[in-house]
């Protein structure tokens, strides 16, 4: 009787163990499936998530395109209202497409043309920003010679196309071969200080998130000293070329008075660029030119720059300034 009790016990000990292995395997495959719809959401918010996806799928995830809304239907410089290739241009959710016949025609292509005009700075000097300001009060598309797919797919279709069928070209890039094909040039120059932090939260955040604390700590700081120094030298070599080296006219001007005055800016450029004003557009641009291409300021707890980065960057932004007829040496870094 004792042999039959013991082996019972036994088995109901082998059994309860077997349910237990069986028990806890599916707890930890339904909370596998649960991680991984989570991670693969498309609605998931992780703060860190700039540090691991690249700039354009941070803008995208950030800012959804319906949140832009156009003064009118964007078009090509080429493009007459009865034009058949008109319908290539489509608004679907406040987004703008672009069919696959028009890129093919431009191929992303550059070419010499006298009604080529550039839109020159460094980056985070607010390009983008006017970019965005500069179509909804024309109506027309302005190009790049990059291909942002974050900002092809939320409000910039012409991305990739340099030629005469936009309004302006936007580049980063210097030196003769980049400037031969412009006959203008609109200069857009902002205090170094801010421009390269600007930089630095495009690279780590898109273009209207921010970098984290972490990143400036990076290496005990010499991650982020070797960014300011080489970024500080394109800056100067990237306004001073096309300040004073580009052939043909130039129009510079300062992100601080774009900020302050946008109306009285984008008269300047589109007079400089010979382009009749709207008024009804201009109007409707100046009521939405925040848009959503202004990154959101945010304080830090403590100075990303130290007392000799203040000196370095100083004496270049002077040095800068007054070769461009901006004789203004109290900004505050």
């Amino acid at each position: 009787m004792f042999r039959q009790w013991k082996l019972l016990t036994l088995i109901a000990t082998v059994i309860i163990y077997i349910i237990g292995i069986l028990i806890l395997s599916l707890v930890n495959l339904q909370a596998t499936s649960q991680q991984k719809r989570f991670r693969t959401s498309r609605f998931v918010s992780d703060s860190n998530a700039h540090i691991h996806h690249n700039s354009e799928t941070s803008l995208l995830r950030r800012n959804p395109v319906q949140q832009l809304q156009w003064c009118t239907e964007l078009k090509f410089m080429d493009q007459k209202p009865t034009d058949r290739t008109h319908s290539s241009i489509k608004q679907q959710n406040h987004q703008t497409f672009l069919d696959s016949d028009r890129n093919e025609f431009t191929n992303g292509k550059s070419e010499k043309s006298d009604q080529v005009y550039a839109l020159a700075s460094f980056p985070g000097s607010g390009n983008t920003w006017l970019r965005y300001l500069l179509q909804q009060a024309t109506g027309y598309l302005t190009g790049s010679v990059y291909k942002d797919y974050g900002l092809l797919r939320s409000g910039f279709p012409a991305e990739s196309i340099s030629n005469k069928s936009v309004l302006i070209v936007k580049t980063h890039e210097f030196g003769f071969a980049t400037t031969e094909k412009f006959k203008k040039a609109v200069l857009l120059v902002r205090d170094p200080a801010k421009s390269i932090i600007a930089e630095f939260n495009r690279q780590s955040g898109g273009h209207v998130g921010h970098a984290s604390i972490d990143r400036y700590k990076r290496t005990n700081g010499r991650y982020w000293l070797k960014f300011v120094t080489n970024k500080l030298n394109t800056w100067v070599e990237t306004n001073m070329f096309w300040g004073r080296n580009f052939t043909g006219d130039v129009l510079i001007i300062w992100y601080e008075d774009l900020v302050d005055n946008v109306e009285n800016t984008l008269r300047n450029i589109l007079n400089f660029i010979e382009f009749p004003i709207d008024e009804d557009l201009l109007a409707c641009a100046l009521k939405r030119k925040e848009g959503i291409y202004r990154r959101k300021k945010r304080l830090l707890n403590f100075d990303p720059y130290t007392a000799s980065m203040k000196k370095m960057i100083e004496k270049k932004r002077i040095y800068v300034y007054k070769e461009l007829g901006r004789y203004k040496s109290n900004v505050n870094l």
